[in-house]
């Protein structure tokens, strides 16, 4: 199993958050509307980074999408976290071009990422949101569909 710092999509994620400290290092230190987004891009950005490390923790599907769902979510406030910056008082706003460029090629690796998921490693997500494609919040799972818990493996 590869440490999730060793992933290209991890790499990307820390160019991000590198990249958005930059700019709202940009930020005038006296704009409480800005050193508000600073805060949340930046927590965001670790936010990314702290989910794909979970991602990657856990062997269970429905787990991994959980972690997915909310990498996206965070992935597409930093998207649109730059629309207001120059009316709020950020004369560099135009730099914020960067960090949606960064995103989009953060996307294109994270949809590859989720592809390599094994469907076959979850256990029903009785709230529906999480199963595999083609399985339904009230399957019941047979014993044989639970064997890759009996893995000998460490990447539950």
């Amino acid at each position: 199993m590869m440490n999730c710092f060793e992933l290209p999509l991890y790499k990307k994620s820390q160019e991000i958050y590198e990249t958005v400290k930059v700019i709202t290092d940009l930020f005038p230190e006296d704009n409480d509307y800005l050193q508000n987004v600073k805060q949340h891009l930046l927590g965001d950005s670790m936010i990314i980074q702290a989910k794909i490390c979970g991602a990657e923790a856990v062997k269970l599907y429905d787990i991994k999408m959980e972690n997915t769902a909310i990498i996206r979510k965070v992935a597409r406030d930093i998207m649109v976290g730059g629309n207001n910056l120059e009316h709020f008082g950020f004369s560099d706003a135009k730099y914020y071009h960067l960090i949606r460029k960064l995103i989009e090629e953060f996307r294109l690796l994270f949809i590859d990422w989720v592809g390599s998921f094994n469907q076959k490693h979850y256990i029903v997500d009785d709230w529906g949101l999480f199963n595999p494609p083609g399985v339904s919040p009230d399957h019941i799972q047979s014993d044989d569909e639970l064997d890759f818990l009996d893995e000998d493996d460490e990447d539950y």
